[in-house]
């Protein structure tokens, strides 16, 4: 069974249909990503999941379960957590209470253990784990993200536009770390305008044009389709 089902999925802003019948699927264990140019619907896909923008029509299966109707929370709850474009990072608290909030819901007791995980994958944060969040970079604030969202203790991570406003050097280590947490087994649905970072860590790609899918494929066989490397690639 697909771990996440899109079904025709159709999601309005008011009287504005920004997706027009999206339909793909995540399997167990894969990293998928949607690329395409701006507005062309992909935060709004994962916003639709995520249940913050639900969709109008359409049907959104997780692990089998209707999910397009469920509020954000319970979503949360199933195991679908999300790191939001644009970071937003509780600027005022510290790095620790920032991840200490991605476990808001939890009830385990394991979060120290998911702590000290997020620390092996970003050194960093553990360095500036007294810092407040607002006072670092955008690099820095794009891991505590990836970090918060890895403290709900995932089956399923969101990633919308991990490389936005940072510099190279930083976009490759959290593109790293990104392939070292799909490799650790948690599944991963990417959203990303750089193609070729997210082609270069996905296992598969949905390439979306006004709302639809246009193209979808295994993410090495698209790098090498002429129409993705002229309109996405810089080739």
């Amino acid at each position: 069974m697909s771990m996440l089902v899109l079904d025709d999925i159709k999601t309005y802003y008011g009287n504005i249909q920004a997706l027009k019948g999206i339909s793909l699927t995540v399997e167990p264990g894969e990293c998928v990503t949607l690329i395409g140019s701006n507005g062309a619907g992909k935060s709004t896909t994962l916003r639709s999941i995520s249940g913050l923008t639900p969709p109008r029509t359409g049907s959104i299966l997780f692990e089998g379960q209707e999910i397009a109707r469920m509020a954000p929370q319970d979503i949360v709850s199933l195991g679908i957590s999300q790191s939001p474009e644009g970071r937003r990072c509780f600027p005022r608290m510290t790095v620790a209470e920032n991840l200490d909030m991605g476990a808001y819901l939890r009830r385990d007791t394991d979060v120290e253990q998911d702590r000290d995980r997020v620390y092996e994958l970003f050194p960093r944060l553990e360095e500036r784990s007294k810092q407040k969040a607002g006072t670092m970079s955008g690099g820095e604030q794009q891991m505590l993200a990836i970090g918060r969202a890895l403290m709900a203790k995932p089956k399923l991570l969101l990633l919308d536009e991990p490389s936005m406003g940072i510099a190279p050097i930083l976009v490759e280590r959290i593109y790293e770390t990104i392939a070292e947490i799909n490799k650790q087994g948690t599944t991963i649905l990417l959203v990303e305008q750089n193609a070729n970072f997210a082609l270069g860590v996905s296992h598969r790609a949905y390439v979306l044009e006004t709302g639809k899918v246009a193209l979808s494929d295994e993410s090495a066989k698209l790098r090498e389709n002429p129409d993705v490397q002229k309109a996405y690639l810089g080739a």
